[in-house]
């Protein structure tokens, strides 16, 4: 006890500390080079590190159908030779320099990054601008690829019950938004995509006005706008892009059900979720009343699934709940690990009872109280996160925000009311039209009827 009364009141002390810097926007510049890229300059100084983060706006929602793949695929193909540069030679400036880099794909970007000192943020730019448009596409680069994808496809999903599962439930939510199919892209379309559909996909969307640049730490605006006018801004500009209009999710109206059983799996689990709007959609505010809502549901030891069923009925060792946002929908989800495959009912009944509760009681002042304190402290220290920060602005812009809008998280979840959270549990969280996963043993016999 002591010691957890340490470790709150150090925690306390360095919110605190930070919590003057925190309440204020910080000092951002954006602007445009004249090829289209977006530059947004985060200073932070607190270390002399920067973040370098390129995100295309270009992800797995983005590809056409029967293509799956491309996107997660160029996340592979970026780090081979361009023109300019042999395979590996930006991983070996990075480690000489003590850094470190990393890319990653979701459904609405595909991200590159570095963590190196300033004095080598020009040289990161060089290389992210020469791949933006001169990499070499040729047979066997992208064959030998093609093999490492499948690969991690198989390490991943394949050959993990769990994430059969996932890929099922995601195309089972979503019935006909591209969300639906996996990042990672179907194996059999990974299989067929030909050269000439990936040197399209690439001359379509690696372009610069078709990026976003996030620069977070020890710089200034001056200093980022010379260096990337010197390595981006020689890049030509490309064609300009259509608007992303994606094809949108119906009303989902009735329960669909996701099972796997599998020798692998000695305990079951249960996942259940519900389509729900996106942060900068019209219904904003009820994407910030479920994100909260999640929190109090299932986001800690102090939520009420947790009491509940991990320390009161003892039926369960994990739960959770939270939103997921995208640029399109958001996901609503909930679930829970439970000890052994006969109390999967009886946790699954739990949940259900809970959610009852929200959408007929709503929650108490003090569970909101308590969720925006935990939200508080998390904005506090994503901000001293210059790769959260980089990720975050990339992502706001991305999916719909304004400059002017991506400081404002605070303002937002202040705004949260008991109201507004009954309100969205009542519009989206629909109990008998979500999507229930179910991961089973074997031989088990337990699942819902």
């Amino acid at each position: 006890m002591y010691f957890l009364s340490i470790v709150a009141l150090v925690a306390g002390l360095v919110s605190r500390a930070y919590a003057e810097e925190a309440v204020k926007k910080p000092d951002i510049d954006v602007f445009t080079l004249e090829n289209g890229l977006q530059v947004v300059v985060v200073p932070q100084r607190r270390v002399p590190i920067v973040t370098h983060l390129l995100a295309y706006k270009v992800g797995a929602a983005d590809e056409p159908p029967g293509l799956s793949g491309m996107a997660h695929f160029f996340e592979h193909l970026m780090f081979k030779a361009t023109k300019n540069h042999a395979a590996g030679e930006l991983d070996a400036a990075v480690q000489a320099l003590g850094g470190s880099h990393n890319a990653f794909t979701t459904h609405d970007m595909t991200v590159y990054h570095q963590k190196v000192p300033p004095s080598a943020l020009e040289q990161m730019m060089a290389f992210e601008a020469d791949r933006m448009r001169n990499l070499i596409l040729d047979d066997e680069t992208i064959e030998t690829e093609r093999q490492v994808v499948l690969e991690e496809r198989l390490m991943r999903t394949d050959n993990n019950p769990g994430g059969i599962l996932g890929e099922a439930f995601g195309a089972a939510l979503f019935v006909n938004h591209p969300y639906g199919r996996p990042v990672i892209g179907w194996r059999n379309e990974i299989e067929g995509l030909t050269r000439e559909q990936l040197i399209d996909f690439y001359n379509r969307y690696y372009v610069p006005n078709n990026a976003i640049l996030v620069v977070v730490g020890d710089v200034d605006a001056e200093t980022v706008r010379q260096l990337a006018e010197k390595t981006y801004g020689k890049v030509e500009r490309g064609p300009d892009l259509p608007e992303r209009v994606r094809p949108t999710e119906p009303p989902a109206r009735t329960e669909r059900t996701v099972t796997l059983k599998d020798d692998r799996v000695t305990i079951p689990s249960f996942y259940q979720a519900w389509v729900a709007p996106a942060p900068y959609s019209e219904d904003r505010d009820l994407n910030d009343a479920l994100a909260v809502l999640g929190e109090i549901l299932g986001g800690g030891e102090r939520s009420r699934l947790h009491r509940r069923l991990v320390i009161k009925d003892r039926t369960a060792a994990r739960v959770y709940a939270y939103l997921s946002s995208d640029r399109d929908y958001a996901r609503f989800a909930v679930g829970a690990d439970p000890i052994n495959p006969e109390a999967l009912k009886a946790v699954e009944a739990a949940i259900r009872e809970e959610l009852e509760a929200v959408l007929q009681d709503g929650v108490t002042a003090e569970e909101l109280e308590t969720a925006k304190k935990v939200y508080a402290s998390q904005f506090v220290f994503a901000r001293d996160n210059m790769m959260s920060r980089a990720v975050q602005y990339a992502s706001d812009l991305i999916e719909g925000g304004t400059v002017d809008e991506l400081d404002d998280a605070r303002e937002r979840l202040e705004a949260v009311t008991l109201e507004k959270i009954q309100e969205a549990a009542r519009k989206y969280l629909l109990l008998d039209r979500s999507v229930k996963g179910y991961l089973m043993p074997a031989d088990n016999e337990t699942a819902a009827d």
